[in-house]
């Protein structure tokens, strides 16, 4: 199986859930017997120096990356008021990168183009003029979804009015290419049911983000501090909500309860009204290292979500890790595990500052929890079990 694969940021260094879910996946279709070729654009927010690449990054057959500057400005922002374009999607549509796909296309024949992400979708016309290859959508999250809740959650009126048209003009967008694909990947069965109401009569699969367990080292829960984890990358607008939204209602209360307890933040780019927290109790780490050693070091990591879609692979680490996850349903979607078994979930301020308070205190619940967490992800999640009944679905489809 030959497939060209389409991504809007270069999917390394594996800092991201994006580029975790491209890399796992791609690995272990390599592994099977395909022959993979990376299309990237390497934008200058997440920009990778190609001789930076790792020689262990070798799961594909040849890697090209186009650069681009797609940063939101207030000129193209302030533009797209008066087009009927897509403001998220238009800023990923570059001629250069067109260009050097129609010159793979002309070069070789493909099985399949994987396009990762809704953004990749105005480079379709382009692949069925100069090849045969079968379309596959390979979508993260339902994105005019994000905006919408993002929009809803926005107390502000003229900025939640702003968000609600760029999320109506995203939502054509994302419904308007539903008819495009010859096949559809989604990350949670919950998704693809979505795109099937919403018009979506192709070929669809549900094929969860997969973890492989045995490069997750779980570190002893028995003797870690008093702490609780949050990390993510900050510069995506669900997450930096869904801490402030922490941080303002949650924690107070939590603090207040254990006077001991430390709140460590590791991110990518972390803004500066969050660094400017750090405080005796909050330990504002910014972008670490490794992300498996920060949260080895500790007990709790908390997803506290309002405005995702898809599924977050910062929970199944931190499980596979077998930290004590707390999450919203927001975060929880798509990863049916257990509430008080396997995880913990809590929606109101209340109720998460509760659920925090009593895990805090409980070691027997502990040690319980963080071992079902890593069995069930391995039960649930393994990367290798899914790449083979993606390899299936993309050798019928073909």
């Amino acid at each position: 199986m030959r497939i060209l694969q389409l991504t809007k940021k270069f999917p390394y260094p594996l800092k991201d859930g994006e580029s975790i879910a491209v890399t796992n996946l791609s690995k272990s279709l390599h592994a099977l017997g395909c022959e993979i070729t990376l299309l990237s654009m390497n934008t200058i927010k997440h920009y990778i120096d190609p001789s930076t690449i790792p020689t262990s990054f070798d799961h594909y057959k040849k890697i090209h990356t186009v650069d681009l500057d797609n940063r939101v400005t207030v000129w193209g922002a302030f533009k797209n008021l008066f087009s009927k374009e897509s403001y998220h999607v238009s800023r990923f549509y570059y001629q250069k990168y067109k260009e050097k796909l129609v010159e793979l296309l002309r070069g070789e024949q493909y099985d399949v183009v994987q396009l990762e992400t809704l953004y990749l979708a105005p480079y379709i016309d382009s692949i069925r003029q100069y090849s045969n290859a079968t379309i596959v959508m390979r979508s993260h999250n339902v994105e005019f979804e994000i905006w919408n809740r993002i929009a809803s959650n926005t107390g502000f009126l003229p900025k939640k009015i702003y968000l609600k048209y760029l999320a109506k003009k995203l939502e054509n967008f994302e419904l308007n290419n539903l008819k495009h694909y010859d096949a559809l990947v989604t990350v949670t069965q919950r998704d693809l049911d979505a795109y099937k109401k919403l018009g979506f009569r192709a070929k669809g699969i549900a094929l969860p983000i997969g973890i492989n367990c045995k490069e997750y080292f779980p570190g002893d829960i028995s003797n870690l501090p008093q702490s609780i984890s949050f990390i993510g990358s900050l510069d995506w607008i669900p997450n930096l909500e869904g801490l402030n939204w922490f941080l303002e209602k949650v924690w107070p209360e939590v603090k207040q309860n254990n006077a001991d307890l430390k709140l460590h933040i590791a991110g990518r780019n972390t803004p500066q009204e969050i660094r400017n927290l750090a405080d005796s109790s909050i330990v504002v780490e910014g972008e670490v290292d490794n992300a498996h050693s920060f949260l080895n070091s500790h007990l709790i990591t908390i997803v506290p979500l309002l405005s995702g879609s898809g599924m977050r692979v910062k929970i199944l680490e931190g499980m596979a890790l077998a930290r004590v996850v707390v999450s919203t349903s927001v975060g929880m979607e798509g990863i049916h595990a257990k509430n008080k078994e396997e995880i913990l979930c809590a929606d109101s301020p209340k109720d998460f500052a509760a659920v925090l308070n009593w895990i805090l205190k409980d070691i027997e619940v502990q040690h319980k929890i963080s071992s079902n967490a890593r069995d069930f992800i391995a039960d649930h999640f393994d990367v290798d079990t899914n790449a083979k009944r993606f390899l299936h679905f993309l050798q019928e489809i073909c």
